[in-house]
């Protein structure tokens, strides 16, 4: 991207539940692109070390007391952020995961253009009626989305199977590729003090992620004993905090160790002779992505968006199934015992994330996406003034609109900058013209 030269600046919101991991990590590093590209932006969120860490990159923070989950708190959270938002004035609402999109739309319901990022879908995380609700949510609100951006195509095709009308928008992840570098193992392992003690030749398996069924660590724990067999003295650790943290610990053999969360993992994805994710679901997790931008080999469970982070030449390699222990100890096992195949898969892996992954591509499909809703929305839709001379801003080509170009329903969209978007069924403007009342 870069800046427009004009005065105005579209003025973007982003609005974020409690988040941490991946999704922080996704939001702060958007910001920071769009920040030196000269937007001017804010961040709606609750407190903590992710608004400590926009604030500092030089967002404007507007505290946000949202809960992770809906609850009764959700007309409280709804009225809160509409107070927010008249008061920012924003050109563009930016909702980010589930609950910030529900309360987001809820809040704005298309009186501003409004970009949704579901960053895995809800009611995938979820069973039963829970599910089912969350799944009719996602319908109805659709219809306040001006864009639905996936991760991946897999999460959007999942997204179009669930009967989810939306006009849709695929941004892989990226991530920065000067952050996230080869190192030497061993001086990496040096300076973690998790690993003080240990032998710096054992054999070192690292799988970083929030403490959760859906990253499948306790499928990896089942693992481990297979692959400790076949290759003794290797090491595991889980890097990463979250709700199933005492019972996984209760559950692992002393070689596995538990370093908490940490505010970077790059040092231990350095370290790590492998790096493991063995999730249940995902949109396109930054772990596979961040270890091989280090030139590290990587195993993951062959799930819609952990699929598509790998190159097809090491899928063969480094895919397993979810939910077969089995197959991932001997996948793992195999990969700890021939460090010169796990070099060769680490090369290939960060030539494939700084061509297809890189952050600033991200950002620059990211601001495609708002200039075309921004070009599209009618004069007067926003609070501020009508936009019948805003400049383009990130990569100029002047292709137009999306929906002024069309295509057929579920088809791509080809915008000419490099995203794909895909238009809305035709019946999604028509159906359902109620209103929900927060």
């Amino acid at each position: 991207m870069h800046a427009s030269s004009a005065s105005f600046r579209p003025r973007v919101l982003h609005v974020t539940q409690p988040v941490d991991g991946g999704v922080a990590r996704v939001v702060t590093d958007l910001v920071r692109a769009q920040l030196a590209d000269g937007l001017d932006v804010t961040v709606a969120c609750p407190g903590g070390a992710f608004a400590d860490g926009v604030r500092a990159l030089g967002a404007a923070v507007r505290h946000w007391p949202a809960t992770r989950s809906p609850g009764s708190s959700l007309a409280r959270e709804v009225r809160c952020l509409a107070r927010v938002a008249g008061e920012v004035r924003p050109d563009l609402v930016h909702a980010h995961s589930a609950k910030a999109g529900l309360a987001g739309r809820l809040a704005v319901r298309g009186r501003i253009p409004t970009v949704f990022q579901p960053h895995a879908w809800s009611f995938e995380a979820v069973g039963g009626g829970t599910a089912a609700l969350a799944l009719r949510w996602e319908r109805w609100g659709a219809r306040w989305a001006g864009r639905v951006v996936c991760v991946s195509e897999a999460e959007r095709a999942t997204g179009v199977r669930a009967g989810i009308a939306a006009r849709w928008a695929v941004v892989p992840n990226g991530i920065d590729p000067e952050r996230f570098r080869p190192a030497a193992a061993g001086t990496a392992r040096a300076g973690l003090a998790p690993l003080a003690g240990l032998d710096p030749a054992a054999p070192l398996a690292v799988c970083v992620g929030r403490l959760c069924r859906q990253k499948g660590q306790d499928v990896l724990l089942r693992a481990w004993e297979a692959v400790v067999r076949r290759v003794p003295g290797a090491r595991l650790v889980l890097v990463g905090d979250g709700p199933d943290r005492d019972r996984l610990r209760a559950d692992a053999p002393g070689s596995v160790l538990f370093a908490g969360a940490v505010p970077d993992a790059t040092a231990w994805y350095q370290a790590a002779d492998l790096v493991v994710l063995p999730s249940r679901w995902e949109g396109m997790a930054l772990a596979p992505l961040e270890a091989m931008a280090c030139g590290r080999a990587v195993v993951v469970t062959d799930v819609d968006g952990a699929r598509e982070s790998l190159p097809p030449a090491l899928a063969a390699r480094c895919l397993v199934p979810p939910e077969q222990p089995a197959r991932l100890a001997a996948a793992v096992a195999e990969l700890l015992l021939d460090p010169p195949l796990r070099a060769s898969l680490g090369d290939r892996g960060r030539r494939h994330v700084l061509s297809a992954h890189d952050v600033r591509h991200a950002a620059e499909r990211i601001a495609d996406v708002y200039r075309d809703l921004l070009d599209a929305a009618p004069a007067g839709r926003s609070p501020r003034p009508p936009r019948a001379g805003i400049p383009p801003f990130g990569r100029s080509r002047g292709r137009g609109s999306t929906e002024a170009r069309g295509a057929a329903p579920g088809r791509p969209l080809d915008t000419g900058r490099g995203v794909q978007a895909h238009p809305a069924p035709q019946h999604a403007e028509s159906e359902h013209r109620e209103s929900i009342h927060s």
